[in-house]
C-alpha cells in the first residue's frame, strides 16, 4: 500500500510516499525559515500562504522521485492537528480532495504521533513497549507507549515547552532566527561550570515540566553580565546544560515508573547533540531517535503514521475534513 503523507502544521512544508512492503519511497521538505526570520518568528497568514504555493509543487516532485503517478497512490494522509489552524486546512483541504478525486482513504493524522513513530522508520526500529519523550517548540511530552494508539501521558510542561524556551533564551541573549540551534552552536564555545543554572521541577516527585523559569534566569543573568560574546556562550551553555539534566532526570523517572528499559527520543528538539550524549549515557537504557532529517516536521512521519492506521480507515462518503489546533495523543486510540 502506497500512502502519500501531507505535513503542514506550522512553518515546514513536508510530503513523502512511503509503501508498506518498500518502505519509504520519496521525501521532500520546504522551509520556511527565510520567510518568516525577518520577523523573528512564525507568521500564521504568512504560513498558510506558503503552504498553498508549495504543496502541490512538492507533491509532483516525490511522485517524480519515486516514478510514480497520482494514480499509484493507495491513500493520503494529513495532518490534521495540532498546530496553526490556518496552515493545517491548506494541508487537510488538499489532503481531504486528492483522495475524493481519486477516490481513496483519506487519513487524518496526529502530528505528535507522527513524531513518536518516526523512529520506527530507521533500519533498526525500536519495539514496544517504550517511554517517548517529544520534544519540540510546541510540546514537551513523556509518554507510556504501549502500542500504535495506546498512549499513556504521564508528564508534560505547564508552560512553555523546551524548545519554545530555546528560541526565547536565544532571542533575549540577541541571537537570530531561528533560535534554538544557533544558541546550542553557541553553548559549544561556553566555558563550563561558569554559570550553575537550576533544574525546574526536579526537587519535586512528578513528570511535569516547567521551563519558563528557566528562561527568566538566563535574562536575569545576561542582563547582570557584561554581555560579551564569551557571556554569551556562557549563558548558552549554562541554560542548555540545565535542560538537558531536567530532560534526563525526569526520562529516568518516568523509565523507573513505567519500568520500561527502551527511550524514544522524537520531535525538533532531539537533533540537539548534548540531549543526545547525556540521555546515551545513561546506563542500561537503550535510547532511539529519528535520523537528524526527520527530527524537525516532515512529511514521511505523516505518510509513515498513515500506512499504520490505514486498515482502521472507513471511507467517508463526503470531501468533508476538519483541522484540530489541540488534538491530545491520549484521545487517540489503536488501528
Amino acid at each position: 500500500m502506497r500512502v502519500l503523507g501531507i505535513e503542514s502544521s506550522c512553518d515546514e512544508t513536508g510530503i513523502a510516499l512511503y509503501d508498506s512492503e518498500k518502505g519509504l519511497l520519496a521525501h521532500a521538505l520546504y522551509s520556511q525559515v527565510a520567510l518568516h526570520a525577518e520577523y523573528g518568528g512564525v507568521v500564521p497568514e504568512l504560513a498558510s500562504r506558503d503552504h498553498i504555493r508549495k504543496t502541490l509543487p512538492l507533491i509532483d516532485e516525490v511522485l517524480n522521485k519515486a516514478n510514480l503517478n497520482r494514480t499509484d497512490i493507495d491513500a493520503v494522509a494529513y495532518t490534521a492537528g495540532p498546530g496553526l489552524v490556518g496552515a493545517l486546512l491548506v494541508g487537510c483541504a488538499i489532503g481531504r480532495s486528492f483522495a475524493w478525486a481519486l477516490d481513496i482513504p483519506a487519513l487524518a493524522i496526529n502530528h505528535m504521533e507522527g513524531h513518536l513513530l518516526s523512529p520506527l522508520l530507521e533500519e533498526n526500529p525500536p519495539s514496544f513497549p517504550f517511554v517517548s519523550l517529544l520534544v519540540s517548540g510546541g510540546h514537551t511530552l513523556l509518554v507510556d507507549v504501549q502500542g500504535v494508539g495506546e498512549y499513556k501521558l504521564l508528564g508534560e510542561s505547564i508552560d512553555d515547552a523546551v524548545g519554545e524556551a530555546f528560541d526565547k533564551t536565544a532571542k533575549m541573549l540577541g541571537l537570530d532566527y531561528p533560535g534554538g540551534p544557533i544558541l546550542a552552536a553557541l553553548a559549544e564555545k561556553g566555558t563550563p561550570d561558569k554559570y550553575l543554572f537550576p533544574r525546574p521541577m526536579t526537587n519535586r516527585p512528578g513528570l511535569d515540566f516547567s521551563f519558563s523559569g528557566l528562561k527568566t534566569f538566563a535574562m536575569n543573568t545576561w542582563k547582570a553580565s557584561d554581555q560579551t560574546k564569551q557571556d554569551q556562550a556562557d549563558i548558552a551553555l549554562a541554560f542548555q546544560t540545565a535542560a538537558v539534566e531536567t530532560l534526563a532526570i525526569k526520562c529516568k523517572r518516568a523509565l523507573k515508573k513505567t519500568g520500561h528499559k527502551t527511550l524514544v527520543v522524537a520531535g525538533g528538539v532531539s537533533a540537539n547533540k548534548a540531549l543526545r550524549a547525556r540521555l546515551d549515557s545513561i546506563s542500561q537504557l537503550n535510547v532511539y531517535y529519528p535520523r537528524p532529517e526527520f527530527c524537525s516536521d516532515n512529511g514521511a512521519m505523516i505518510a509513515f503514521t498513515g500506512a499504520m492506521r490505514h486498515s482502521a480507515m472507513v471511507m467517508q462518503d463526503q470531501p468533508t475534513f476538519s483541522a484540530r489546533p489541540r488534538w491530545p495523543l491520549d484521545e487517540l486510540s489503536p488501528p
